[in-house]
């Protein structure tokens, strides 16, 4: 699988720039710089593993977030440049989605496929739950039903406000998790992780992170203005490029990293990747997006439609229920999986 997702990125990567300078179709460079992307995750996927196996399965889980996060947020501040934020908010309600229910589900189902029944951290689950259950419960929820009575310039200073409480205490968050609490989070399993050899040193991983990052920047502009020409080909609508298509692309690094810590029965840096992604899109890209747009002529209040939130709270609220005891097995990584599939059809359907 290395092997193949080395022959995609320098094979990929060329033809993205050799495509974008010679104008080919648009299809063609759709898929190209898809496929790109991708193969650029799976270096991202193995330079965070290595850094996880250093840092401990924390900080490691909360490192891949970060820069497989950092693709959609690349991609989302092109499209916001485009005025695209129809796209970006479906963008951050597949992201919500695909992390909780497609990893997480996929991460539980293979995973339990290999061992019956598999552990992680329970003060962590329920700590998560928490803070899920605040950033999209109550931060999302709020905009969308104060808006119903105010003009688009109070929604959006509303929108401001939240940002700016919600990004503090995701920071705060953080600092409880791995500063003042940093005992109380401790896996059990973590001396395991400091006894295996990183693929790579700290140093050439954080030089593979940065460079894949920069490559990935330059594909996600590219890509961003071929969408509108690939929804109308397919009479795909922008909600469902933003929450399937853009969420999936956008987010590979994640996938692919916490299915093989399941696989390997890391579960700690597993679940650390799908909830830890999706507080950090919650609580920390969706604000940052909000205050980017004010720099661009169309901005983005913190307004979803009433299809996503729904969606995302079933999400959290589902999400919640199977994690809080600690375990995981393949029925129910299944579950996830099924609420995934229904939504996406559904959405599909719009």
């Amino acid at each position: 699988m290395e092997k193949i997702f080395m022959l995609l990125t320098f094979i990929g990567v060329p033809l993205s720039v050799i495509g974008t300078l010679m104008h080919w179709p648009t299809m063609i460079l759709f898929v190209v710089y898809c496929v790109s992307i991708i193969a650029l995750a799976s270096y991202m996927g193995r330079a965070t593993e290595s850094l996880a196996i250093v840092t401990g399965p924390r900080v490691g889980g909360l490192l891949n977030a970060t820069f497989g996060n950092a693709v959609e947020l690349i991609i989302s501040i092109f499209a916001l440049k485009e005025g695209l934020v129809g796209v970006v908010l479906a963008s951050l309600t597949g992201s919500v989605l695909g992390n909780l229910l497609l990893v997480a589900g996929l991460s539980f189902f293979i995973g339990g496929l290999k061992f019956k029944r598999q552990t992680f951290n329970v003060h962590d689950a329920r700590h998560n739950s928490g803070l899920l259950m605040f950033a999209v419960i109550v931060a999302f929820v709020i905009p969308e039903v104060f808006s119903m009575e105010m003009n688009e310039s109070k929604t959006l200073t509303l929108s401001i406000g939240i940002s700016l409480i919600l990004i503090l205490l995701y920071l705060a968050a953080l600092f409880f998790k791995l500063v003042t609490h940093r005992g109380v989070y401790q896996s059990e399993n973590a001396q395991t992780h400091h006894e295996e050899e990183p693929e790579w040193g700290k140093g050439k991983a954080i030089g593979v992170l940065l460079a894949a990052t920069l490559a990935v920047a330059y594909i996600s502009e590219n890509l961003v203005h071929t969408f509108e020409y690939v929804a109308e080909s397919f009479g795909w609508t922008e909600l469902f490029i933003g929450v399937i298509i853009v969420a999936i692309v956008g987010n590979a690094a994640e996938h692919a990293s916490a299915i093989v810590m399941a696989f390997k029965n890391k579960m700690d840096i597993a679940v650390e990747i799908a909830i830890g992604s999706t507080l950090q899109i919650a609580m920390f890209v969706a604000p940052v997006l909000v205050l980017i747009s004010l720099l661009f002529p169309t901005t983005m209040p913190l307004v979803f439609t009433m299809p996503e939130l729904i969606a995302m709270v079933t999400s959290v609220l589902l999400m919640v229920v199977i994690s809080n005891d600690g375990e995981s097995n393949w029925f129910e990584g299944l579950t996830l999986l099924a609420a995934y599939f229904i939504m996406g059809i559904g959405f599909f359907l719009l």
